[in-house]
């Protein structure tokens, strides 16, 4: 199998890398990483990009030359590799002052730092040539039903997407911003939990053209619903800004696991959709495929790397299959049998109207029975694809 190269748009978090295993019943098992260190060995794995909080880069409380200093020594790793960055998101969820929320806080002062500290990072990303800027409300929510109104938090997030949207347009700025929604943790109820949630929420800003997106994974599929099916509605919305691709068995905890470690075969309906959902058979997407994985605590320093590898092997190797997949004469055929092709022919005829429909005889007269007879051959479909992704085929 052929080795990630920069065509490939893999990309990598700070913190994903830089994790270090830290969780609610144990300390750290591997040493800080220095942001320039990760930048080196994400380009020698084939990396192109890599992502990161302003807080990944910087302490929360550093001073302006403090803050300089520690940009410049990633820029020069940048230019030393030529990986890009084209993600920027804000850390509005570790430090305590957030711990009853950011942008959606009761408190006004914490809101009014929240997104002074926001526009300062756009201001940042804006700098490094980032295109997308993600925003995951992961402490704007709450535990408790009576503890915050909702519609009230909604009022306040719609009011800071409508300023920074307006920001990035006064400045020049070629960015846009993703959402990305969780449904819990660490709140426990966070504010727009699904794709779904969010893309209504969009439909409501001022500059909605410039939001979209960014969906993860664990995220959707913590709350049960497949993440295929989310991607492909971001897709139909125009949408679909940013990606985060990770692993997740089942419903629980978010997991973060290594992409495809997870739900093997909606990874592979995910990737078949990316790569060979668009029209005529072409990519449905050409963004960024940005890995929001943790290495596990178990792997020291050098199981980091391997595990970030794994994660560009794994999208290879699902892509690989989902070629020989749409390349099979016998999947055509399942394809033709299930009718999956039909769907894309409109309902009605150009032009028709309700009227004419009502006096459709055929449609009238509809042979029920035989259509229910019908077997669409779904399971021999999904066997072939099965097939395909363990390499039976």
């Amino acid at each position: 199998m052929r080795q990630p190269t920069r065509a490939d748009k893999f990309s990598f978090g700070l913190w994903t890398v830089g994790w270090r295993g830290v969780d609610p019943f144990g300390a750290a098992t591997r040493p800080a990483l220095e942001p320039a260190e990760a930048v080196h060995r994400l380009a020698e794995l084939g990396a192109y990009g890599i992502t990161f909080h302003d807080d990944d880069l910087f302490p929360i409380d550093a001073t302006e030359t403090q803050r300089r200093a520690h940009i410049d020594r990633f820029r020069a790793a940048l230019t030393e590799t030529g990986l890009v960055v084209p993600m920027v998101t804000t850390n509005l969820f570790s430090h305590p002052v957030f711990k009853e929320g950011g942008l959606t806080a009761n408190d006004r002062g914490i809101r009014r730092f929240a997104l002074h500290k926001v526009l300062r990072n756009i201001e940042l990303a804006a700098e490094l040539g980032a295109r997308t800027f993600v925003m995951w409300g992961g402490r704007e929510g709450s535990e408790y039903d009576s503890a915050k109104d909702v519609r009230a938090a909604l009022d306040r997030y719609r009011e800071s997407l409508d300023l920074l949207t307006r920001f990035v347009l006064d400045r020049g700025y070629d960015i846009r911003f993703a959402l990305e929604p969780k449904p819990n943790e660490p709140r426990g109820d966070i504010l727009l939990p699904t794709v779904g949630h969010a893309l209504a929420f969009i439909a409501t800003l001022e500059h909605e053209e410039l939001v979209g997106v960014n969906p993860e994974v664990g995220h959707e599929q913590m709350a049960g619903l497949n993440f295929t099916h989310g991607i492909a509605q971001a897709l139909w919305h125009g949408k679909l800004f940013h990606i985060d691709l990770n692993g997740q068995r089942g419903i629980k905890y978010d997991q973060d696991l290594v992409f495809a470690h997870g739900d093997l075969m909606n990874a592979f309906s995910l990737v078949d959709l990316l790569e060979h959902g668009g029209p005529n058979d072409s990519p449905a997407y050409d963004g960024p495929r940005h890995f929001d994985f943790k290495p596990s605590r178990t792997e020291n320093i050098d199981g980091v790397w391997e595990s970030a590898a794994a994660n560009m092997r794994n999208y290879l190797l699902l892509a690989d299959r989902a070629r020989a997949f749409r390349a099979d004469p016998a999947v055509r055929e399942a394809l033709d049998t299930a009718g999956v092709g039909e769907l894309r022919t409109p309902t009605l005829r150009p032009g028709e109207s309700y009227d004419e429909l009502l006096g459709d005889q055929a449609a009238a007269h509809f042979d029920i029975e035989k259509a229910g007879d019908r077997g669409h051959g779904l399971v021999r479909l999904n066997q072939l694809a099965l097939e395909h992704l363990i390499g039976a085929r």
